[in-house]
């Protein structure tokens, strides 16, 4: 029995897929205005979709028990495609790699800015609730300003 029909320590192969409403989303948005997709086909492209996830990740765990690695990292997946005869997508996936890690950066720095203010939660929250309150009477002040017969 293989991985994918649902041996021990295995997902069975009916939990692997995608969102198929994201996937239809995506079909519609790639197709000119004038063609549909049938069910089928959309399923069609999911089960392709599942199969090449499927092929680069045992690829790439190949190649990080080659390098003695027990993490299957970024480079192991870029070097899977080109493996693989993939070659053509290492540049969009080396910029996705590249925005996600600034992304990561970017939360980073939002968590030191947290850190750097110097106060504890709970006066963050007090204050972000006292600005709630004012926001909330001038809006309540403008509307009685503006209502009829004031």
């Amino acid at each position: 029995m293989s991985d994918r029909e649902g041996g021990i320590g295995s997902v069975p192969e009916d939990d692997l897929s995608l969102p198929k409403a994201t996937v239809a989303k995506m079909i519609t948005e790639l197709l000119p205005n004038d063609m549909s997709c049938t069910k089928e086909t959309r399923d069609l492209v999911i089960e392709c979709c599942v199969e090449f996830i499927h092929l680069i990740s045992s690829e790439a765990n190949e190649i990080c028990e080659q390098e003695s690695k027990k993490t299957i990292a970024p480079e192991h997946i870029i070097n899977a495609l080109k493996r693989l005869g993939f070659d053509t997508f290492q540049n969009e996936v080396e910029d996705v790699l590249k925005d996600h890690k600034q992304q990561q950066k970017d939360k980073e720095k939002k968590v030191s800015k947290f850190e750097q203010s110097g106060k504890t939660e709970e006066e963050l929250l007090a204050e972000q609730e006292a600005l709630f309150a004012a926001s909330a009477a001038r809006m309540q002040q403008q509307q009685t300003q503006g209502a009829p017969g004031a």
